[in-house]
């Protein structure tokens, strides 16, 4: 019995995307390349692997019990075949998405960018936002090959290591007429929210309420930067992470420390499994490692000076 195991290739793309069209663009076939692959994945399997439900298709039963061990068996093929040499920045060629939230955006570009173009210039490094979706999701799919977050992901394909843990910090100006030493003084100040999806309330929220206080939202706004320019021309103040928010403060303002013990925040940076023998994955990951453990001992030398 011949097997062409290109199959698996294709009905994981398939099953994934749920769409002839989404796993045509995925891996780069065109639509009728795509059907066809289908037709014979169904002559092989016995089964229709995906009906149409009006305008979508829909997974078979059967389809639904293989889903997980396709995927399996797809990633751990990728894995063996994927060569584990060396490799060479200057002469690597490739794109790149790595995906977080503005904050840490802005402080790995700002740390990042001098050794990426200097170590390898052919290296594109796309940088997206957070989606409102599972990140795991977006390992597992290739839409990213990076995500930075603030929990440990959970999925079994995933992968991860702490970066840093950062902490809360109050941003206002130096002149701040009353600085947030208490609870109390913190929920009396006006504050900028920062929200990507304009929501008001968030941990620094729940923080106050514990103690039984509210704060006043004088802006909601979708970005650090957009904050730090509000609160650097009034007497407001944002609740921001310290460490890699220090960088990006003009002389004017500077990071006031919460009134009492907060949650630490963990910056942890993920990746699928099937990046682990990925010899330029594996350079990038120490790249973006190192760049936010300067955040650190940059930080350090500040409160040394401070």
């Amino acid at each position: 019995m011949h097997l062409d195991l290109n199959l698996l290739v294709t009905l994981d793309a398939l099953l994934d995307e749920c769409s002839v069209t989404g796993a045509a663009d995925r891996l780069y076939l065109t639509q009728p390349a795509m059907s066809r692959a289908l037709a014979r994945i169904r002559q092989a399997t016995g089964d229709q692997i995906l009906v149409r439900s009006g305008r979508t298709m829909l997974p078979t039963p059967y389809a639904e019990q293989i889903r997980d061990e396709v995927h399996q068996l797809v990633t751990r093929a990728q894995a063996v075949l994927t060569p584990a040499a060396d490799v060479d920045p200057a002469t690597l060629e490739r794109t790149f998405t790595v995906q977080c939230n503005d904050v840490v955006i802005d402080a790995l570009v700002a740390h990042l960018a001098a050794d990426l173009t200097r170590m390898a210039p052919g290296v594109c490094l796309r940088v997206v936002s957070d989606t409102d979706g599972p990140a795991a999701d977006d390992l597992r799919r290739g839409r990213a090959d990076l995500h930075i977050t603030n929990q440990v992901p959970t999925h079994t394909e995933a992968r991860s290591t702490t970066v840093l843990t950062d902490e809360l910090a109050v941003i206002g100006r130096r002149d701040l007429p009353r600085p947030p030493s208490t609870w109390e003084a913190l929920a009396a100040l006006r504050h900028v929210v920062i929200s990507r999806q304009g929501g008001r309330q968030n941990r620094v929220d729940d923080l106050l309420k514990a103690r039984g206080l509210r704060r006043k939202a004088a802006f909601t706004v979708p970005t650090l930067p957009l904050a730090l320019r509000i609160v650097d021309t009034h007497n407001l103040v944002t609740v921001a992470p310290r460490l890699l928010t220090r960088h990006a403060l003009p002389p004017s303002l500077r990071a006031y420390p919460m009134p009492g013990v907060t949650p630490p925040i963990p910056a942890v940076l993920a990746w699928h499994a099937r990046h682990d023998r990925d010899a330029a994955h594996r350079w990038l990951r120490t790249l973006i490692v190192d760049a936010l453990g300067k955040i650190t001992e940059m930080s350090f030398v500040d409160d040394q000076r401070e």
